[in-house]
């Protein structure tokens, strides 16, 4: 059994390359970017790795269904809505659905996993917890939500820090600290270190685990030198005051982590990881193609010794 902890975009093609060559795969997923919009309730990140592993994701713009149409956001302009998150109609179709099962006393867990058969994913997409946890990004201009941050003001403002609303309370997913328990090894994918793989890590269950078995968990690097293959993570980690670099990264995760797989391109920061406690691997991490998902993929299932 392999467990993933997975953000979206940033996590996906790992995801697809380990399910490719794995038949008994959890995948446990951050919900801080979650968000109310028109009434319904989006999970972002849960549906990428759905769509994703179901084939229909956008592969362009990392998120969304693939081919899909927009008529459904065409009418919310014509009725004065604003229209900055590009919700697609069937996409709208997943978010209502979701919504109404909410409404009906039905959980984000089993919920997902409905999802799940629906779009025929074999792998077990695992809310990390089933509690309210929202990531907000505290800019020079106030406080927003990390989707009005990223999306509507296209991250444009400087961030000044990253709270994680609702991690103190917030109970994690029983069946993800199973699958981790459980699992010969834990992967923790290149997403964005503080807003994807961070609000889960924030919940305290999820971090004692892990801290119990580190030694059989691996981290996978999303940073090649000084910068993050897509998105904003640099940005955020400068904002947190951790070193923008795989050895940054590293210190970061070296309560929760025992391996870390960075760049090849970076193997001169090895010692200086090493110092830290942790295992050290290079391969190419850039994934432009599912040869390169299931090249990565097999490194990390075949070569790393946990």
């Amino acid at each position: 059994m392999i467990t993933i902890l997975a953000g979206g975009t940033g996590s996906v093609k790992l995801v697809r390359g380990i399910v490719s060559q794995s038949s008994n795969v959890n995948v446990i997923s951050n919900v801080g970017d979650n968000y109310w919009l028109y009434g319904m309730y989006l999970c972002p990140d849960i549906d990428t790795i759905i769509y994703g592993l179901a084939d229909i994701l956008d592969y362009d713009r990392g998120w969304g269904i693939t081919k899909d149409t927009f008529g459904f956001l065409r009418q919310m302009e014509i009725f004065g809505e604003e229209t900055w998150f590009r919700i697609g109609d069937r996409d709208a179709a997943t978010h209502l659905m979701r919504t109404n099962m909410l409404k009906n006393g039905k959980n984000l867990s089993d919920i997902t996993k409905w999802m799940c058969e629906k779009f025929a994913v074999e792998a077990k997409v695992i809310p990390v917890t089933d509690n309210s946890l929202e990531t907000r990004i505290t800019t020079n201009k106030g406080e927003v939500h990390l989707q009005e941050y990223w999306v509507k003001y296209r991250g444009k403002d400087e961030v000044e820090g990253i709270q994680y609303i609702g991690a103190d309370k917030a109970r994690p997913n029983p069946e993800a600290i199973n699958a981790m328990h459980d699992s010969e090894r834990v992967i923790i994918a290149p997403g964005n270190p503080l807003t994807s793989i961070g609000p889960m890590l924030s919940i305290k269950g999820v971090r004692k685990e892990l801290s119990k078995i580190k030694k059989k968990v691996i981290a996978v690097s999303p940073l090649i030198g000084d910068k993050a293959f897509s998105g904003p993570a640099a940005k955020y980690m400068q904002a947190a005051g951790i070193e923008v670099s795989s050895y940054g990264l590293a210190k970061m995760y070296s309560d929760v982590c025992s391996n870390i797989v960075i760049d090849t391109k970076d193997k001169g920061l090895t010692k200086q990881i090493e110092s830290l406690g942790m295992k050290v691997y290079d391969a190419k991490l850039k994934m432009i193609n599912k040869n390169d998902e299931q090249a990565l993929a097999s490194f990390v299932l075949k070569q790393i010794h946990v």
